[in-house]
């Protein structure tokens, strides 16, 4: 990506400053941002997401002029939308309105009650986020924004419980990870279904996961992420934050320590517009002493399945994050480190039920039979179609 400043001319013939952050690719559809505190880091996050990022220096621009310039320039595909923080949500929210634009995605939003009046004009997608406590905009008035749009499925509104005005600024007072996430995730979907680019993200998460299970290159797999990725091991808490760290967890102490039979067996894959949810058995025999996931424990010999969720999250064409997951009693219960005889923990059968659903259901569960009328015989609900 890089970033430079250029020179917009309004329609009364005055200039204005904008930053214009490109893509990678160098190229991408439009978006101007519209924020209170003019952060190049948005308009630089945007640009890694594949768009030509366009920010006035003030909001008291000329946005069509904006839009126009844009739309203009050699990099920008064509389409184009607006991204609008605060004040400069409202602003998005008329350039919806005024038409011209591909797509909107609005933050908090000040003062849109007040201007209610030119929402049956918008016609482009339109995504909004809304805080509990923002105070230009309580409960009950994102309850009126909401009403104005019933029956427009083209127009999606967020609320999002317990937090404050700024919730998507990681370096805020009032952070809040997981609604900036989502919120996040919420806007690109949009802005990917309005004006792409779209990327195959199952092709480039297979191409990753190639490279580190079946070449076992290093190298290869770094050059699938962003610079700044980071890999959690939930269960045990291994993996990496940062290209420098993450490569050398790579190098050290998970490609050369994976048993020789690793393969993993496909359950389920649920694909969305910035990260998948890959579902599967992870399945080895413990051979050598898995650093990544049994650190300090001396091979047994044992074969293991063990269900396992990868949540794979991507920034543009890359990689930006997985967060993995499987349970590990049943990976100790397996290799024979955990007594399961009175725990609530089960070793192969989770593997086994997850392949068959109709193996028998609460077998840990000594009560299971107490709910049973009849002796023990469940009498299904009748029928009341």
């Amino acid at each position: 990506m890089s970033g430079q400043w250029i020179s917009i001319a309004a329609a009364d013939g005055n200039a204005s400053r904008a930053y214009l952050a490109i893509p990678e690719a160098g190229h991408g559809p439009g978006l101007v941002l519209l924020d209170e505190t003019f952060a190049h880091e948005i308009a630089d996050l945007y640009a890694a997401e594949g768009y030509v990022v366009l920010c006035p220096e003030r909001l008291d621009s000329d946005i069509a002029a904006a839009i126009a310039a844009l739309r203009t320039r050699p990099e920008c595909t064509g389409k184009v939308g607006v991204l609008g923080f605060g004040r400069g949500g409202g602003i998005a929210f008329l350039a919806a309105a005024e038409g011209g634009i591909d797509g909107a995605v609005l933050y908090y939003g000040a003062g849109l009650t007040k201007a209610l009046d030119p929402a049956p004009r918008i016609a482009c997608p339109v995504v909004m986020h809304f805080a509990e406590r923002d105070p230009d905009l309580p409960p009950e008035a994102v309850a009126r924004i909401k009403a104005a749009f019933v029956g427009r499925p083209n127009v999606a509104a967020h609320f999002y419980p317990g937090t404050t005005r700024g919730f998507d600024r990681r370096d805020g007072p009032v952070w809040d990870r997981g609604a900036a996430d989502i919120a996040h995730s919420r806007s690109i979907a949009l802005l990917r279904t309005a004006m792409g680019p779209h990327y195959d993200l199952e092709a480039l998460w297979e191409a990753h996961t190639t490279y580190e299970f079946g070449a076992r290159d290093v190298a290869a797999t770094m050059r699938t992420m962003v610079s700044d990725p980071y890999v959690n091991h939930v269960p045990v808490m291994t993996g990496g934050v940062g290209a420098r760290d993450l490569a050398r967890f790579y190098a050290n102490h998970f490609i050369p320590k994976l048993p020789k039979d690793t393969h993993l067996v496909p359950i389920s894959r649920t694909v969305g517009a910035d990260r998948i949810v890959d579902e599967m058995l992870f399945c080895f025999t413990h051979d050598t002493e898995i650093d990544f996931m049994l650190p300090g424990v001396p091979p047994t010999g044992r074969y293991v399945e063990v269900p396992t969720v990868a949540i794979v999250k991507f920034r543009g064409d890359r990689l930006y994050h997985e967060h993995i997951y499987w349970d590990q009693a049943s990976v100790l219960v397996q290799i024979g480190l955990l007594d399961p005889k009175g725990l609530p923990v089960a070793g192969s059968e989770t593997a086994e039920k997850l392949l068959d659903e109709n193996r028998a259901s609460n077998t840990l569960m000594k009560r299971w039979t107490e709910s049973a009328p009849h002796g023990g015989v469940v009498t299904p609900p009748p029928d009341r179609r």
